[in-house]
């Protein structure tokens, strides 16, 4: 029966979709009215409609240029949607702009059964420099409230002939969708949908003749779908963007009037990887070396080992360089002007790190990287990597490195780098996969000295023991705040927990563990029910919930690294007082021991110990296991949750 009514509302959904007017200004009162998406009640806003259209015309002065008209209506059932209805438009700056033209924009609300709107104002229209690259036109909706419809459209003119991404999905539903591309044939494009998303759109080609003012044909892509998902975020889901779905568009050839090859672009991974090095901002950096040589050459006396270069030639970029946020696979200013000036995108100064490298006679070589906020490649592309990284080999031994940060070390690289693999280009453009991923596990280890006073608050002293990437982390988080900033986020959510005397070892030794101490104070971590205590014997530490929620997950867990997470937990029992129970010893594990979970608790004397162990050593979990996991996950929550029972010595 609630299948039934599940089908029912749905057909109901699509006959209403099928009828509803969407010209630009014919909002209905229905629409007004809705208090919640019909298909998803948890959605905060919804796309009614969006309408892109990407095609060329012809400019006697500057040849084809590509126009984007987008036309989108927006339905806000609460406050938590309120951010949909501010817009960014990135812009591409060059020799030649894009340029955004016919904005237009109104905000429909139903005040006493009356449809009234409000225009979108010159107030609300702003621009600004994001980068070197792109400039930001953004604009947002004037008296926007829980249940208004905002409504906009906008024409973007670019001289550019490669295509962005077309997106299919966001992160609330899509109730109508149309898509047109619409290609001239003197470019051959690559269309390539996500494989990685749930949603997949039906793509509807044709062809059309055009005589104006020449004679081509245009190649004609449609999208024409409804009731799109809202792509959620979930728990441990790394970047919800490589689930997304859309379409990459890579130019692959330019042909000349007679329709015969003129020029050809990432046909396979070694042209691409030759391009992209036979650039002068990217391959052409490498070899410039006599604006640093007399730096480098007096660190470099006597130094032979080629990772000890490398560590040399990293702390001495991080001096002179810091980076400015930007990310790019070519340098943004050049490397020179980068070690000048003092700063540069992440290409400037990791293509300075492989210069300085190779100019000691290293075997160093840049990786392209595609970040995790930019998704995957999927074909030999040029636009799908977005960064570079440095590579070094010695002998069956390599080395990653990226420079921009200050806490990031050799092998621990910035979590933004850390998708899956890199293409590793060696002189000439020869190129190949490299694995980024690390497979050494990182360690936190955390100990608990617990003392139960008499009036049952707790006081003690913890020391902590990170390695790899946990020290990164935490270095990154902590070590330039101060010690009040440093306690006062210790104590956040931690119930009446109060920390003094920390002590942070191993602050800017980058290489070394990060080795935290400090006591702390606890009431209301004990409670007295007769003559008995009853506590968590790992406190403030536990995991108070699991963390996934869902019945069923449509993407992999992603836990990013393998990690091990272990606490020695020592208890002096009160003056008093005998132990009664205590939690069951166990250990459990989860498919061939992926995840690994061992908790052990015991009395010795006066003192009560416990150990427990979380052990992530494959750190992707996927969707087909996500219930079994979810499960064991809870186990876990409740396990750390158990309490020990103290019962008052008999005299």
């Amino acid at each position: 029966m609630k299948q039934l009514f599940l089908t029912i509302i749905t057909v109901l959904t699509i006959t209403q979709v099928s009828g509803q007017d969407y010209d630009f200004g014919k909002i209905s009162k229905a629409e007004l009215e809705e208090k919640y998406h019909p298909l998803d009640s948890s959605a905060s806003a919804a796309v009614l409609y969006r309408n892109e259209e990407i095609s060329f015309f012809y400019s006697n002065n500057q040849g084809f240029m590509q126009q984007r008209k987008v036309h989108e209506r927006i339905k806000i059932y609460n406050k938590d949607g309120f951010d949909w209805a501010t817009k960014k438009i990135y812009l591409y700056k060059g020799s030649s702009d894009e340029d955004i033209s016919s904005l237009k924009g109104f905000s429909y609300n139903l005040v006493n059964g009356k449809i009234e709107k409000d225009k979108l104002s010159s107030d609300g229209k702003f621009k600004e420099d994001y980068n070197d690259y792109l400039k930001v036109n953004s604009f947002t909706m004037p008296n926007v409230k829980e249940g208004t419809i905002i409504e906009y459209r906008y024409t973007i003119n670019s001289p550019r002939i490669g295509i962005d991404d077309v997106i299919f999905q966001y992160s609330i539903p899509i109730n109508k969708l149309d898509v047109k591309i619409s290609t001239p044939e003197y470019y051959a494009y690559n269309k390539q949908l996500n494989p990685r998303a749930r949603f997949y759109p039906k793509l509807n080609s044709s062809t059309k003749n055009i005589n104006v003012p020449f004679e081509y044909r245009l190649d004609i892509l449609d999208v024409n779908e409804t009731n799109i998902p809202g792509l959620r975020e979930e728990a441990y889901a790394g970047n919800i963007n490589n689930y997304r779905s859309k379409m990459s568009v890579e130019l692959t050839a330019i042909l000349d009037a007679n329709k015969v090859l003129k020029k050809s672009f990432s046909a396979n991974w070694e042209e691409v990887s030759k391009t992209i090095y036979d650039s002068e901002d990217f391959g052409g950096q490498l070899a410039k070396s006599s604006f640093y040589k007399d730096d480098l050459e007096a660190l470099m006396v006597g130094v032979e080992d080629d990772f000890e270069k490398a560590r040399i030639v990293e702390s001495l970029v991080k001096s002179k360089v810091k980076w400015n946020g930007n990310y790019g696979k070519y340098a943004q200013k050049g490397i020179r002007a980068a070690y000048k000036d003092g700063e540069g995108n992440d290409a400037d100064i990791n293509l300075l790190v492989v210069s300085m490298l190779r100019s000691q006679g290293v075997n160093a070589n840049p990786v392209l990287i595609s970040t995790r906020n930019n998704g995957i490649p999927l074909f030999p592309t040029r636009e799908g990597f977005n960064y570079v990284i440095c590579n070094v080999q010695s002998g069956d031994n390599n080395l990653l490195i990226d420079a921009t940060e200050e806490y990031s070390t050799n092998n621990v690289l910035p979590y933004r780098v850390l998708n899956w693999q890199g293409r590793l280009i060696e002189e000439g453009g020869i190129s190949r996969w490299i694995d980024i991923m690390p497979n050494a596990k990182s360690v936190e280890s955390t100990m608990l000295n617990i003392k139960i006073d008499n009036d049952f608050n707790v006081t003690g002293k913890v020391a902590k023991n990170l390695t790899s990437y946990m020290a990164y982390s935490y270095r990154d988080k902590y070590a330039q705040v101060t010690t009040e900033s440093h306690i006062k986020s210790l104590e956040k959510d931690k119930g009446n927990l109060g920390i003094s005397d920390i002590d942070f070892e191993n602050k800017n030794e980058i290489t070394e563990p990060v080795k935290i101490s400090y006591e702390y104070d606890l009431s209301d971590a004990v409670d007295e029910v007769g003559d008995k205590l009853y506590f968590s014997p790992l406190l403030f530490m536990a995991m108070k919930e699991n963390p996934f929620k869902l019945e069923e997950r449509q993407y992999p867990i992603d836990f990013v690294i393998p990690y091990e997470d272990k606490y020695l937990v020592n208890i002096m029992l009160p003056e008093g007082y005998v132990v009664e129970s205590l939690p069951t010893s166990e250990a459990i594990a989860f498919k061939d021991e992926n995840v690994k979970f061992v908790y052990v608790a015991k009395e010795n004397g006066r003192y009560l110990q416990l150990k427990v162990q979380l052990d992530i050593n494959n750190p992707m979990i996927l969707p087909d296991d996500y219930k079994d996991f979810k499960a064991f996950y809870g186990k876990i929550v409740e396990k750390q949750g158990e309490q020990v029972v103290l019962a008052k010595a008999q005299p």
